[in-house]
């Protein structure tokens, strides 16, 4: 690494101004900003720890809605009793990423921000329509994300809360990567008060996206044989030495199909 400033502060008024200073950089759990550092991908100035500030860490339930502080480690959101009685699709989720120092440190807020286009809580927020809230203003979830490591926050914008509509059930289905975990691709699947929503990672070149033939097909029958009847396009889909475009369109289908069984 190199040398840079460090700063800590203790409530989101003292982290937004830390952030207009130029080349400051937000660190929430850091486990892909710290990496960065030292490959020194990343060369921030300052360096501003959002894990200190009061009310950006815990959960809990306000009416309808679970509500989840930007610096919750995953840990926490996999054990909430709340979030595996409402959302066990979102407990379940967490409970797989990565490794256990990952789920320990890292945070919903810096997965949220950093956007990649392998991780899974994006396909969670798109899937139930979470509304992400920054110390400015609340973004629809729809709204968000915009394509590789790309979203709706502005500079010095801070994600200080995730907020999660109850569905009338969830899940999430994951084929990783075996040596990243990561998704290779991924499929979380909700019933909404406005009908099903399907969102995918890990597929596609350009991040998070909801498959709308998916949805259309599954909130006119919630079946596992309507999920099999929709033709998956492997256009835009990510082709590596891991998996061919086809070969992530196939997963998509499948693994919609496997939500919609075990949601039943």
């Amino acid at each position: 690494m190199y040398s840079f400033d460090y700063q800590k502060p203790s409530d989101v008024g003292a982290a937004t101004a830390a952030m207009k200073a130029d080349g400051a950089m937000a660190l929430s759990g850091g486990q892909t900003l710290i990496p960065t550092l030292k490959q020194r991908l990343n060369q921030p100035d300052t360096l501003v720890d959002l894990t200190g500030i009061a009310g950006m860490n815990g959960i809990s339930r306000e009416g309808e809605m679970i509500v989840i502080g930007a610096a919750t480690p995953h840990v926490d959101v996999a054990e909430n009793s709340d979030v595996q009685s409402s959302i066990p699709g979102l407990a379940s989720l967490a409970s797989r990423i990565g490794d256990p120092q990952v789920r320990n440190k890292g945070t919903i807020g810096g997965s949220l921000a950093n956007n990649d286009p392998a991780a899974c809580y994006p396909s969670a927020v798109l899937a139930l329509g979470a509304t992400v809230v920054t110390n400015t203003r609340e973004i629809a979830a729809d709204d968000f994300f915009d394509g590789l490591y790309e979203t709706a926050l502005e500079e010095g914008e801070i994600i200080t809360a995730v907020k999660f509509p109850i569905p009338g059930g969830s899940n999430y289905q994951k084929f990783e990567q075996p040596a990243s975990r990561f998704a290779l691709t991924g499929v979380f699947v909700a019933k909404t008060a406005n009908g099903v929503r399907v969102a995918v990672t890990g597929a596609a070149r350009e991040g998070v996206f909801r498959h709308e033939g998916m949805e259309a097909a599954l909130s006119g029958s919630f079946t596992a044989d309507a999920a099999a009847g929709v033709s998956v396009s492997a256009d835009g889909m990510s082709n590596d030495l891991h998996g061919s475009p086809e070969y992530r369109a196939n997963l998509v289908k499948v693994l919609t199909k496997r939500a919609v069984q075990e949601m039943g």
